[in-house]
């Protein structure tokens, strides 16, 4: 698939743009506020029915002590009459009072704005996104300890058997194992729960029967079936493992011993083996993203130099020249400093977040948009006649690279929240005739902004030749994705590594051929 063209943006489903996330956080404050101004509504009603109460019992004890003598008064007579009239059924009015119509009205009007299912289950696979890639156990997790970061943040109980679920729902019972495992682990050491250990052991059993663990599916099923002998599902589980196991001893003629021990090693990552995917460079790809793996030696790094960029004499950068490093070799890439100012980031977000929607990529057999699992992310597309800072960006691109913005595409402006990633891929268009390129041509270069530091993750990696390019706010990275024969250079396939900590905010330009044939003229051979 091939990035989206500046169009046809679908609506997100994962809430994982911190930008908008941030907005839930004041949503939620905002209504613990009415909550409690629900909760001192209830509680000045309740002190006012116990008044009423305390004073109509002194009364009633003194009346019905003596009613004739009581009634004899006049006034108390009136009284009476007034109450019972008057009093009580104000009284009433005050019990039948609902204080939590404002609360609830409040609750309506942000509901619209709620992540939904989809939203919840996202976030899930984000963070088992991130625990693959930075290859973090669930405990590390549900502690809260995550690489450089130790907080208060916990996952209880209910939370781990959540996950687990999210990942059975979706057959994915690798890591149903691990989240499994770990909300039984926190209930027996104690953690309450609402859920129960027969829910868990009843999840975790087949799960585990499912990794082709027939011992250890044994052995869970057994404690679920000691816990609760009713469990229909559990004793027929039971029972036909029981069968698959001996059936699997007599194929292999071994000593036909059902009560084969299972392993007492806890389940964690390397248990059991994580099943492959689509993406054939998963290993490498995760391993940069991690910072292992690095292919620049000391050799290659010596002939990477850092120089001041004037454009080739470009009057704008005379006075003020670009500080210009290179990151890698071959391919060149270089990185630009101080190319952003915080005030320009500032402006840039501002500008995007309003129209910030879920990332789409197009499918190559359909020509269709849609969002996929490998970008998750959220932007927005900036046109430089909307705002002048857009309008000097472009133009200071334009002054850097040597290459003309006219036929590039718009500023896009992408933010990826926490577990927000673009596994690896190409820039350009590996379809000669793709019908979005015929006006302007390929995609001949990126110039990618970083407006963020990230806490953890978020590098920019190249799986080919084991480049990772760590985000700097307000500096920028380059690389042309053609060759001057207009060949794609496959080496520049590149992906976002996930965000474990932080927010990742950027911004791109892709510059195509046309308009380019004097600035980057073409090359001798296929490879230049």
């Amino acid at each position: 698939m091939e990035e989206t063209p500046p169009s046809h943006l679908s609506v997100c489903y994962l809430s994982l743009c911190t930008g908008q996330m941030t907005d839930l956080l004041y949503t939620e404050k905002e209504l613990v506020q009415s909550l409690r101004e629900y909760i001192k509504a209830e509680e000045s009603k309740l002190a006012a029915v116990k008044s009423w109460a305390t004073k109509l019992d002194a009364l009633t004890r003194t009346s019905t002590a003596d009613p004739e003598g009581y009634l004899g008064h006049p006034v108390n007579a009136y009284k009476l009459m007034k109450r019972l009239n008057t009093e009580w059924s104000e009284l009433e009015s005050l019990v039948l009072q609902n204080p939590s119509d404002g609360f609830i009205s409040n609750m309506s009007t942000h509901r619209q704005y709620f992540p939904d299912e989809e939203d919840k289950t996202g976030a899930a696979r984000a963070l088992m996104r991130l625990q693959d890639t930075y290859q973090l156990d669930s405990e590390a997790f549900s502690k809260g300890k995550l690489p450089g970061v130790h907080s208060n943040v916990i996952l209880t109980v209910d939370d781990c058997f959540d996950m687990g679920k999210t990942a059975y729902n979706d057959a994915d019972y690798y890591h149903a194992v691990l989240w499994m495992q770990q909300a039984l682990k926190q209930l027996d050491d104690g953690e309450e729960a609402v859920i129960s250990k027969v829910e868990i052991l009843d999840y975790l059993s087949y799960s585990v029967y499912q990794m082709e663990d027939l011992p250890r599916a044994i052995e869970l099923t057994r404690r679920l079936v000691a816990i609760d002998p009713s469990h229909q599902r559990a004793g027929g589980n039971l029972r036909y493992y029981e069968r698959l196991l001996l059936k699997q001893f007599s194929e292999q003629n071994q000593a036909q011993d059902q009560d084969q021990p299972a392993s007492e090693e806890p389940i964690q990552l390397g248990t059991y083996m994580r099943p492959k995917d689509h993406l054939p460079e998963r290993e490498s790809y995760e391993a940069l993203c991690r910072g292992e793996g690095v292919q620049m030696t000391e050799t290659r790094r010596s002939r990477l130099f850092c120089r001041y960029q004037d454009g080739y004499r470009n009057p704008r950068l005379l006075l003020k020249p670009m500080k210009e490093e290179d990151e890698w070799d071959s391919p060149h890439i270089v990185r630009y400093l101080e190319m952003l100012s915080d005030k320009e980031i500032e402006k840039i977000k501002e500008l995007a977040k309003p129209r910030l929607a879920r990332a789409t990529v197009r499918d190559p057999k359909t020509g269709v948009l849609t969002t996929a699992n490998y970008r998750v992310s959220k932007s927005a597309w900036l046109d430089g006649e909307e705002d002048p800072v857009i309008a000097r960006i472009n133009q200071r691109i334009e002054d850097i690279t040597g290459l003309t913005v006219d036929t590039a595409e718009l500023l896009q402006v992408a933010n990826y929240g926490v577990g927000g990633q673009y596994e690896p891929h190409f820039d350009f268009s590996r379809r000669p005739f793709d019908s979005n390129l015929k006006l302007d041509g390929n995609r001949l270069a990126t110039f990618l902004n970083y407006m963020s530091d990230v806490e953890a993750g978020g590098a920019t990696v190249f799986p080919d030749f084991g480049a990772a390019i760590r985000p700097r706010k307000g500096t920028s990275v380059f690389w042309y994705n053609l060759f001057r024969s207009g060949e794609g250079d496959y080496r520049t396939r590149h992906a976002a590594c996930p965000v474990l900590v932080g927010s990742k905010w950027v911004s791109n330009k892709w510059f195509h051929e046309r308009g380019q044939e004097f600035r980057r003229p073409c090359g001798l051979t296929e490879v230049d």
